[in-house]
């Protein structure tokens, strides 16, 4: 495997204090008048739950519990946040675990860096710095020697966060090319894709943001894993690129099995072979006859003899 470099809160909850109500008599003696207050007994008896309840399981170490109730609160609000647990007075409760945290669990290959997570997210370094403080502070990842993910549940977990969170609101683009990094199979982006990464994102072609296919070379042994996969995201899967009419929304993803991978990396993105990216290309030469005029102009190792000028460009 070879790697290449291209050229270049916590949320806190304050208590209000309730007024007592009292009223003065005649001999001057205040006299409290217990009067019911349903606001009060509500918070009251939500309290009671969540120290009496919620916190002994949750620092015993109940995930099924914890995982359970944080659906829950997942469910109840609509953004991309789901609390841990959150700190209230001097109370461990519960923390914020975001979208950006729960990604940086699931990127996190032993011993990786900071930077080399970055670099797989495609999210600047001091966002996942201080995603990683967050996590480390919890008890969630050490860093000792590289990133480690202290315990397989907490990347289960995470993986179950960052789908529900896709089926409240569906992934952009820029973040599906992240999600088949949080898988357990290997896989390489191939056609289409793997030109686009060859040239940096220099050349793009066949697809449109209402109409965007993403393409994965994929071990044939790991294609059900794959489709099994793609659906908790809710995103289709296909051998072949799909009309778009036949599809609920803009993104697919056309898997491409194969006997056995041969995978190379490009700032953090796995890839087929340069090698076989040019192959292809030239196999369809009215469409990439620029973009391999491009790759001849940005690796010096290359010689590929393509000349292009923008009069000749092909439509695709």
């Amino acid at each position: 495997m070879q790697t290449h470099s291209l050229p270049s809160t916590h949320s806190f909850c304050s208590l209000r204090s309730f007024p007592s109500f009292c009223s003065l008599s005649r001999g001057c003696q205040f006299v409290p008048q217990y009067v019911f207050n349903t606001f009060v007994f509500l918070v009251q008896f939500v309290l009671f739950v969540e120290f009496v309840i919620v916190v002994p399981r949750v620092f015993s170490g109940n995930q099924d519990y914890l995982r359970k109730y944080g659906e829950i609160v997942l469910h109840r609000q609509s953004s991309k946040t789901f609390n841990c647990y959150r700190i209230i007075g001097n109370y461990q409760m519960y923390e914020v675990l975001d979208d950006t945290a729960a990604q940086v669990i699931l990127a996190i290959e032993s011993g990786d860096s900071i930077r080399r997570v970055a670099q797989h997210l495609h999210t600047p370094y001091e966002t996942v710095r201080q995603a990683v403080n967050r996590l480390e502070d919890a008890g969630y990842v050490s860093y000792d020697d590289g990133l480690t993910v202290v315990d397989e549940r907490v990347r289960d977990a995470a993986l179950e966060l960052v789908a529900a969170s896709a089926g409240v609101s569906p992934p952009s683009i820029e973040e599906t090319y992240a999600i088949p990094q949080f898988s357990d199979w290997p896989f390489a982006f191939t056609r289409i894709d793997a030109v686009y990464v060859w040239t940096q994102g220099g050349y793009q072609v066949g697809r449109e943001p209402d109409d965007y296919p993403l393409f994965l070379a994929v071990r044939e042994q790991d294609v059900d894993a794959w489709e099994a996969f793609f659906e908790s995201f809710d995103l289709p899967t296909a051998f072949e690129r799909q009309p778009r009419d036949e599809l609920d929304g803009p993104l697919q993803i056309v898997l491409e099995p194969r006997a056995s991978l041969d995978i190379e990396h490009v700032e953090g993105y796995p890839v087929i072979p340069r090698a076989e990216t040019i192959e292809y290309m030239r196999e369809n030469y009215a469409q990439f006859q620029s973009a391999l005029a491009m790759l001849d102009r940005m690796y010096e190792d290359l010689d590929i003899g393509v000349t292009y000028r923008e009069t000749e460009r092909a439509q695709p």
